[in-house]
Order: C-alpha cells, then structure tokens, then sequence
C-alpha cells in the first residue's frame, strides 16, 4: 500500500503530508479545489512525463515524495537488481521525484539516483491508475487479450510462445531471402570466381609488398649505390689521400711517442682497435658493392611484380593483408551461394521444427483461453448486473486467426449488449463513456485476484452516473479494497460513503496566495461533506448523510 504522500511546490500546494489507510480510500473536495494535484503528483512518481509549469508560482522546484510498503517484493526488486540497486528490506520502498524549473530533473528510489526509465519500470507494479478516459483501453483487442491472458494465469506460456513465434519468424525471413535474393545471380557466381582466380593467381605473401619495393629501390638506384661505395672504400684503402694512409702516420707517431714516455701508451689502447674496425668496415662494404650488380632482368621481375601487387590493392584492399582477406570473404560467399540448396534445405528443416513448436505452445494457449473465456465473461457479466446492468450480455468472443501472430492463434474481443433485445457488439461499438466506466469496474474486479499491483487509483470514473447505480459503484470499488488499497477521488456521496477512510481537499486563500490542502475527516465532519455532497436542505441532506453511512 501507498502509506505517505509528501507534495511541496506543486501547484497549488505548498507543503502537504498525506498519511493514508489501507482498504478504500475517498478523496472528495469541491471542484477546483485541487483533487487533480493528488493524480498529478502519483504521475510524477510513476516516472511520467514532468511539465514545470506544474512549480508553484515562485519556487524553483517542487518536490513529491511517496513511502509504500509492500508485501510482494520479488516484482519491484527484479527490476532494481537490474539497475544496480540495492533491493527492498523489509518491505520499504520509498521513491521521490524533484522537478527543477531549470530542467535539471531528479528522480531517486530508496535514497539512490535512479533514471526515469527505472522509475516508469518500478511504477508499473505499484500503481495502476484509471481517469475519465483510461477505460478506452478496454477497446483495444490486444489489451483485451492481455486481460484474459491474466485471467487465465498464462502469462508465461503466451511469453514462450511469442518467443519460439518470433524464432520461427526469423527462420521463415532468412529462407525467403535466400530464395529470392538476386544476390546469387550467375553474373555474381562469375565476378566472385575472376576475383579469387585473380587473386590466387597471385600468389600473395602477407608483407612482400613492403619487400618488394625495398629492393626495387635499392636496385633502381644501384649506380649511385655504387659510386657511394667506391667513394667510402676509396677513402679507406691504401692511397695516399686515404684514411688509412692518415692512420699509418699517425701510428709511426704514437709508436715513437711511446719510446719517450711509455706512460703515454694508455691515451691510445684504443687506436689499434679503430684500425681494425675501419678494415672491416672496408671490408663490408667491398662485398655490399658486389652484391649490388643486379641481372636487368631480375630488376624487370621486380618492376613487373610490384606492378602487380599495386593494381591488386587499387582494386580490392590498400594493403596484401586486406587483399587476401577480401579473397577469404569472396571464397566464402562463393560457398554459400554454391551451397544454397543444402542451406535452403537446412532452413525449412529448421522451419519445419520451429512451426512444430509454435503450433504445440499455441494449441496448450488454445485451450486455456477457450476455458478462460466463458468463465471470464460470466464473471463479468455478474459484476456487471451488480453495477445496474440487471439484464446486459457480456462474452469475450475468441476468432481464430488465418496466421499464427506473436500473441497466438486467435484475438477476443469483448462483446456488450447493455439492454435486453440488443445484439451483442464489440464493447468500442457499444458502451457509453458512462457504461464503459462501469464496465472498467467490472473488469477490474473480475481480475482482482489475478491483479497483483496494489494500488488502484480512479478518479471520476464514476461519472455520469447517480442514484443506485453511484451505490453499487461504490460497493464494488469497496469490495476491491479488500484485496486492494483503492484511491477514489469521487463527486459521488455514494462512493464516498463506503470509503474505509474519507479525505477531502480544501482550497484556502492565506494572503494573497492560494493553496490546497488535505485532511481526514470523520464523525461529523464527514457527516458535513457528504451532507455538502448531496446538497439539497442542509437538514435532510445531513439525514440522507446519516443513512448513508449507516448503510
């Protein structure tokens, strides 16, 4: 049950604190007086859309706070272990919403941050909330369907069956593409096959293109190669403007430097050493100069294959590593497509068996729908006669479908006849805005104990109606609240009668400000505003309070 509402800013509230009862509860008040804040305040916390306009006249944001407690967790703390979030303990949920006037919204469960998206998933199994106009749902077939699902207790066989629906489907879509996709066309057969041809040909290796054009560099500037290694091995051999030649008189030195101070013989341990090193540099660069004379026509093979390797990466990939993985993915669609009989054989086999499935869930949904239905419809229809329709005909008729669909193999649709000689028709043909409130009711109470969010909030559904009728609304949004904490935001004295706890909202004027207030009224107090409900002469409105209350 909802056991605190805190509204601060809202509208015309200011600051409220609202402690409700479980059972029935009436939220009666004057027209204008602010009843529609209660609703808007619940929205919010169901994570609907937030309109800032809704911020008191000169505050920054408003504020709406909501306590429940709960007796059934498993639904709420499904959908916050999802989030991250902690889960519920000892029942306690508290979810509060903060509309900024600068757009910065902020939404929070249990104290922690939260997204709008988790809100509206939380509220789902909290609140299920009925205005003047949400009984149109009951026109739509699939709602409807959803309904007797619920009725019927197959809410988990229908999610199987949608499921093994919708893998059939994506078998069925696959074969029919692959029957009729031009994509294996012969003219595509043949421009895969000249692409690997092509490329096989080749006979790629992963990097050769980077090999290939390091020696065609080299061997494109072999001359210039040459004279460079002529020059360096020019400059270390014997003649006399050579290193070497240098070198040799500087050792004749050192050697006589040495005769005089041996002690200087240590600032050169290191000169015999740079000789041998420049004889072998010599040496390495005589044999690299031999290596550069190059056969002309192996400089033609490498002119002639880079050729080659640049116009296979112009046409299929910048590289040979992307060329011979655009050959793997050619050979591979060459494969499906040459095996498209063994895979469009494989595919209605697999078809095959996922329709077997579907028509074996289906037929188990059948069944238990068609059992559903009459007793659905029956209990209905005697709700119904409570509310006033003593002699109304109510099924929920079920029609195959020519095609399997997601929700099964047929569609309901409730049928009405509200007075007697009428042919039934479907309920959106039928009902007044009146009646179909009526109907909600009944379907609501039909479904009570499949229901398992546990607030029902409605507000004005019961009007256009009065008299017995407005009576037997009331009675029957009281025997819900015995399953049910029920919020009424009522015109009906009638409805609020039977309420288990009667609240009324006040607009007062404080200064030259307005606001709304709320506060629980009982023994004579209640007696005024059912009285005020009822109008007519202050004394027997009051006697016609009185018999109300006693009844």
């Amino acid at each position: 049950m909802l056991s605190l509402l805190k509204i601060k800013n809202l509208a015309l509230v200011d600051d409220l604190t609202w402690e409700l009862a479980p059972g029935l509860v009436a939220v009666t008040g004057e027209t204008g007086a602010g009843k529609s804040i209660i609703v808007g305040a619940l929205k919010l916390v169901l994570g609907e859309r937030a309109d800032r306009t809704l911020i008191r006249t000169g505050e920054d944001a408003c504020t709406v706070e909501a306590s429940f407690h709960l007796q059934d967790v498993r639904a709420v703390d499904a959908v916050l272990d999802e989030a991250g979030l902690e889960k519920c303990e000892g029942g306690q949920l508290l979810v509060k919403r903060v509309v900024s006037a600068s757009g910065t919204n902020k939404q929070f469960v249990n104290c922690s941050p939260v997204t709008i998206n988790v809100l509206k998933g939380i509220g789902e199994f909290l609140v299920d909330l009925h205005g003047p106009h949400d009984h149109q749902s009951l026109n739509s077939r699939e709602r409807q369907l959803e309904m007797l699902d619920k009725y019927a207790g197959i809410e988990e066989p229908v999610a199987k069956f949608s499921d093994a629906w919708r893998q059939w489907r994506a078998v069925l879509a696959e074969l029919e593409e692959l029957e009729h996709s031009e994509r294996a066309s012969q003219q595509q057969i043949d421009m895969l096959r000249h692409q690997i041809d092509e490329i096989a040909a080749a006979k790629l290796k992963p990097g050769e293109d980077e090999e290939i054009e390091a020696k065609h560099r080299v061997a494109a500037n072999s001359a210039r190669l040459g004279e460079l290694c002529g020059g360096i091995m020019e400059r270390l051999g014997d003649g006399e403007e050579s290193v070497m030649h240098a070198l040799r008189d500087v050792g004749k030195r050192v050697h006589e430097l040495e005769k005089i101070d041996p002690a200087s013989a240590k600032l050169f341990e290191e000169f015999e050493s740079a000789q041998i090193a420049l004889r072998e540099i010599e040496s390495a660069v005589r044999d690299y100069a031999e290596e550069l004379e190059l056969d002309p026509r192996e400089f033609d093979r490498l002119e002639e294959r880079m050729a080659a390797l640049q116009m296979l990466k112009r046409k299929y990939a910048p590289s040979i590593a992307g060329v011979l993985e655009f050959q793997a993915e050619c050979e591979a669609k060459l494969a499906k497509i040459e095996g498209r009989g063994e895979e469009i054989e494989r595919l209605k086999k697999a078809a095959g068996e996922r329709r077997a499935e579907v028509d074996k869930l289906g037929r188990t949904v059948t069944k238990k729908r068609n059992d559903a239905a009459p007793k659905l419809a029956k209990e209905i229809a005697a709700h119904l006669a409570d509310l006033g329709f003593k002699r109304s005909v109510f099924e929920a008729q079920l029609s195959p479908l020519p095609d399997p669909q997601r929700q099964g193999f047929e569609e309901v649709d409730f049928l009405f006849a509200p007075n007697p000689g009428e042919p039934l028709k479907p309920l959106r043909l039928t009902a007044s805005s009146g009646e179909m409130s009526r109907v909600l009711l009944a379907v609501k109470s039909a479904l009570a104990r499949q229901d398992a969010v546990p607030l029902l909030v409605f507000d004005e559904i019961d009007a256009n109606v009065g008299g017995n009728i407005a009576e037997a609304v009331g009675r029957k949004m009281s025997e819900l609240g015995r399953t049910h904490q029920v919020i009424a935001i009522t015109h009906l004295p009638q409805v609020a009668s039977l309420a288990k706890s009667h609240f009324v909202v006040n607009k007062e004027i404080e200064g030259r400000r307005t606001r709304s207030t709320i506060h629980e009224v009982a023994g004579d107090e209640r007696l005024d505003e059912l009285a005020r409900m009822l109008g007519g002469s202050a004394q027997s409105a009051r006697k016609h309070a009185e018999s109300l209350l006693a009844g």
